[in-house]
């Protein structure tokens, strides 16, 4: 078995059965007789039996079967999927007087052989018989059959008497027709590695105003002509020539869904240039992917398509890449993404400029970018592309070519006519004509420019280049490295945990209550046997009431009572009837009596190895605050603690071994973090953040396909997150995989484009209802003011006005979140709350390039938090001075600056900065640490009061153990200088 790459070069052969034709009739007389011709590219296949035409029937019986032959190699398929098998109906004319049996062509149909190359043996087709000019076949070896290239619109027939047409009737005449080969001409392999390249040449516009249709008797008749050199196989193109544009004038727009166009027409009838059931599909300029995309060329293009002049080719041409061929198309991209098509417009066919010295009359160029084609899954791409002046120096630098295909096709045609036409006469008159376009062409360059010319091309592939993975199977690759984790058994259910609940309650206050009679009777009282018991209850009962013990168990306990009351009765409607309340009060209390014995056998069994803990259990939300508080204030081992306790708690929820390795990202273990990561991954499958950081990590370790796999997949899970697809470009640039880095950044981009989209229309939206709510409080304002005569009421509401101005309002917050965001302010984000230092300095990087090395604010920032991580303190504060000198109203950059000082020992200019990120409208970010070291610095430098008015703050926003202390300290420290101050007071009396 061959290799998909090599070409079979042994010939294979087609089998066409025409089985019968229908609706067919001559004009003379219901009885004809006729013929079907096959032809293929100009060579004649075969004839059928003249056949007899039965007036009682509709059809007639061909049952004619042909073979055609040809070698198996990749023009020859290239060939096939351009050009159609022709089918002409001709009827003969009985004999006349010394004349041989005349044949007329009645129409003429064709079947494309496309199914073929697409794996198919065999099809069959009901094709159509469409009418041809009256081109009288003199013999049945006269087979060339040659249309002018007109509109449909535009053909008609002369009907003569003595020539026969159809006599069309309601029914389109048919021919049905059968194709067949023996084996696939493709095999497998061969099918799987080959490719079908579709290039679509549809309109060039704005082509220059000399153009326009001459008027007169006759007209100098122009050709337009288009070409492109694509791979055909490993080592040979192929050269795909475009000659049959028309030239139309301006003044209406093209029709939006009009009917494509078959390549090589010069021999088929006017209907049957266009493909059947092939129609161009309207598209918003936006969604091209070409050039002139822009808001400003939206009016110039809209102008263009339907005022000025252009030239309509509207050609779909297919053709066949074998394996050798689709891998040449990657390489060639790889090596140059932008390829050239060229132009131009001549009154002398192409054979007459094949001359050394000849140029190509008004020789236009315009490069497509072909780099999408590598994007993974793209298979298509259209746009409009700018005509330039052909430059042999712009084709050598942009797609590193040196030779113009158009000059090389002329040099061909040129060469086949000198074989031809052995005269010199014919020679001196294929010189002679190159004169006149040459003399223009210096002319007809610059008339590209000035005019602002463009084509617009299509290209597309039957498959991508670059196969995009399925969802399912990046899912399945996931898989395959981090197996997922068998979930663990559900913890108890709500109406358990309310019992269980209940049970803690009912331990905490047997351990209260037994501290309270400890504290009163002591440990080693006896319990007495007279009344002296019922004294030490009432006296117990007391102190619990005295020192509010007694309501601190009653509140306690009452949400316990709820929670068993709503998960364990399933009680959560009010009653209606008194009868039903007492009854279930009853029922209630009788169940809450058993629950308190069973809770007091758990307690004092001799079994139990440990009784209530005397804690209170902590909330998921106030744990995670507490580790991330620890863990910003350098306390690693007590947030791994809190960590550990969270993931502990809950073993099926990956956020909090996400959290736990961002922990380990911070002190450098990256090993203790893939391992958190890749836990957190294995516990969901599905978690976004997770898989991102497992790619980061994977890159670290130079696991690239692993890499790869990871941020493939979070895109696919979130196809909306501009983070993903950054990020994912980031890890190819690092490949130096230029392609795909830009597709993963031109996805981000345009989604980061449509959220800002959006927030303007919401922001415009908010601006519009608010400027109606203002017009709405004036209206209402001048009706009171209308109604208002009193001049007492007039003079306070002029005071009033007074009041309201003497204080100027505090300037808007100019802040990063507002400014023009860029993808990589994301990812930066992103990388920077995760302690990815090495994968932030490659975005910071990216973005410094991005913006053609001018630095904004954000990156300055962006840079000093990075360098903040590393301890580079210096540094750090250098980049938020630059930051500060350009957006000093943002708290966030005060709230770093602050960090800086404060990290390095300079608290009061830490002191400084803090203050000034609370002073405008918009807080902080991470308003909890700043209120931290806020009043650490007031601590440290004896200003006590001021401490404890910033942790009381910090005590309302957000408590925790650092918070309770600083406040405690600061207020012990405040209270001990008050009373110092008050001895030294009393003292200094004295004296």
């Amino acid at each position: 078995m061959e290799a998909p790459g090599n070409t079979k070069r042994h010939s294979m052969s087609i089998k066409i059965h025409i089985n019968r034709g229908n609706d067919l009739q001559s004009k003379k007389g219901d009885s004809f007789q006729s013929l079907v011709r096959v032809e293929f590219d100009g060579t004649l296949l075969g004839e059928s039996d003249e056949k007899q035409g039965n007036p009682m029937q509709d059809f007639i019986d061909y049952k004619f079967t042909c073979i055609f032959r040809c070698p198996n190699d990749a023009q020859a398929l290239s060939d096939i999927a351009q050009k159609p098998i022709v089918l002409t109906v001709i009827e003969v004319l009985a004999e006349e007087k010394n004349d041989e049996p005349r044949q007329v062509p009645l129409g003429q149909a064709v079947v494309d052989l496309l199914p073929l190359l697409q794996g198919q043996c065999s099809f069959s087709s009901t094709v159509s018989v469409n009418s041809v000019p009256n081109l009288r076949a003199k013999s049945a070896q006269d087979t060339g059959l040659k249309f002018p290239n007109k509109d449909r619109s535009a053909t008609r027939m002369k009907q003569g008497s003595s020539q026969a047409v159809f006599k069309w009737k309601m029914k389109v005449p048919t021919l049905d027709v059968s194709v067949s080969v023996l084996d696939p001409i493709l095999s497998e392999a061969d099918l799987s590695a080959s490719n079908l390249l579709k290039v679509t040449l549809e309109t060039a516009y704005s082509v220059p105003d000399s153009w326009m249709l001459p008027s007169g008797p006759a007209p100098t008749t122009f050709t337009y002509t288009a070409a492109l050199e694509i791979p055909l196989t490993a080592d040979q193109d192929q050269v795909l020539v475009f000659p049959e544009g028309q030239l139309k004038a301006g003044g209406q727009g093209e029709e939006k869904e009009r009917q494509k166009k078959r390549p090589h027409r010069d021999t088929l009838a006017p209907e049957n240039h266009f493909l059947p059931g092939v129609f161009f599909k309207p598209e918003e300029i936006d969604q091209e992917d070409g050039e002139l995309t822009a808001r400003e060329d939206r009016a110039f293009r809209d102008e263009a398509e339907t005022t000025k002049n252009r030239v309509s080719w509207d050609t779909e041409m297919y053709c066949f890449l074998d394996a050798g061929g689709t891998t040449r198309l990657k390489q060639r991209i790889t090596k140059s993404r932008l390829w050239p098509v060229e132009i131009m417009r001549s009154l002398a066919p192409l054979s007459k400029l094949g001359a050394e010295d000849s140029e190509i009359p008004y020789h236009g160029l315009a490069f497509i970018d072909f780099g999408q084609l590598l994007y993974p899954g793209v298979q298509r791409i259209r746009g409009a592309y700018s005509v330039q002046p052909f430059s042999e120096e712009d084709l050598l630098n942009k797609a590193k070519r040196s030779i113009s295909v158009l000059k090389e096709k002329a040099k061909e045609a040129a060469s086949q006519a000198k074989d031809i036409v052995s005269s010199n006469k014919a020679g001196k008159n294929m010189n002679g004509s190159n004169k006149g376009p040459t003399d223009s062409n210096e002319q007809g360059k610059k008339m590209y420019v000035e005019a602002r010319t463009y084509i617009i091309i299509e290209i597309a592939l039957e498959k991508p280049l670059v196969p995009k993975p399925s969802p399912e199977e990046l899912a399945q690759r996931v898989t395959a490295l981090i197996p997922p984790k068998p979930k663990r058994p559900a913890g108890p259910s709500r109406a358990e945990r309310a019992v269980l609940d209940f049970h803690r309650q009912v331990a905490n206050t047997v351990s209260h209550v037994s501290e309270q009679c400890e504290e009163l009777f002591g440990t080693s009282c006896e319990i007495p046997q007279d009344d002296s018991l019922e004294k030490m209850k009432i006296q117990l009962i007391g102190a619990l009431n005295d020192s509010g013990r007694y309501f601190v168990f009653k509140e306690q306990m009452k949400h316990a009572v709820v929670r068993i009351v709503r998960d364990k009765m399933r009680r959560t409607e009010p009653f209606t009837d008194d009868q039903q309340l007492k009854e279930f009060a009853s029922k209630l209390y009788v169940y809450l009596v058993d629950e308190m014995h069973v809770a007091m056998s758990k307690i004092y069994s001799p079994d139990a190895v440990e009784g209530y803990p005397d804690n209170i259990q902590l909330h998921c939300s106030q744990l995670s605050h507490f580790a991330r508080e620890a863990q910003l204030t350098g306390n690693y081992e007590q947030a791994a603690y809190y960590w550990k306790e969270l993931v502990v708690r809950h073993p099926n929820e990956p956020t909090y071994m996400f959290e736990w390795g961002g922990l380990y990202m911070l002190t450098g273990d990256y090993l203790k973090a893939k391992e958190c990561y890749h836990d957190a991954v294995s516990i969901d499958q599905v978690h976004q953040p997770s898989l991102m950081m497992c790619g980061v990590l994977a890159v670290m370790f130079e696991h690239y396909s692993e890499a790869q796999t990871f941020l493939e997949r979070a895109t696919s899970l979130d196809p909306l997150s501009v983070v993903a697809w950054t990020l994912l470009g980031l890890f190819h640039v690092g490949q130096n995989n230029s392609i795909q880095a830009e597709r993963a950044f031109m996805e981000a981009t345009k989604l980061l484009n449509a959220e800002e989209a959006k927030k303007q229309e919401q922001s415009e939206e908010k601006g519009e209802k608010d400027k109606e709510k203002k017009h709405e409080e004036e209206e209402n304002k001048q009706e009171a003011d209308e109604t208002t005569n009193s001049p007492r009421v007039m003079q306070e509401l002029v005071d009033q006005d007074s009041e309201m101005h003497k204080e100027e309002p505090p300037a808007p917050s100019v802040s990063l979140k507002s400014a023009p965001a860029t993808i990589y302010t994301q990812i930066i984000q992103f990388l920077l709350q995760n302690n990815a230092l090495q994968m932030a300095e490659v975005a910071l990087s990216e973005e410094l390039l991005c913006s053609d090395g001018s630095r904004s604010a954000s990156y300055f920032i962006h840079l000093a938090q990075l360098q903040l991580l590393k301890a580079d303190y210096c540094s750090a504060a250098a980049n938020l001075k630059e930051a500060l000198s350009s957006i000093d109203q943002d708290p966030d950059a005060w709230a770093w600056n602050g960090h800086c000082h404060y990290l390095r020992g300079e608290f009061h200019e830490a002191e400084e900065s803090y203050e000034w990120s609370f002073k405008f409208q918009q807080k902080p970010s991470d308003s909890h640490i700043v209120l931290l070291r806020l009043g650490s610095s007031y601590f440290m430098q004896e200003k006590f009061q001021e401490a404890k008015v910033v942790y009381l703050q910090a005590c309302e926003q957000s408590p925790s153990c650092l918070t309770w202390l600083g406040l405690g300290g600061a207020c012990y420290r405040w209270a001990f200088l008050c009373l110092f101050s008050w001895r030294s007071f009393v003292q200094l009396r004295k004296l």
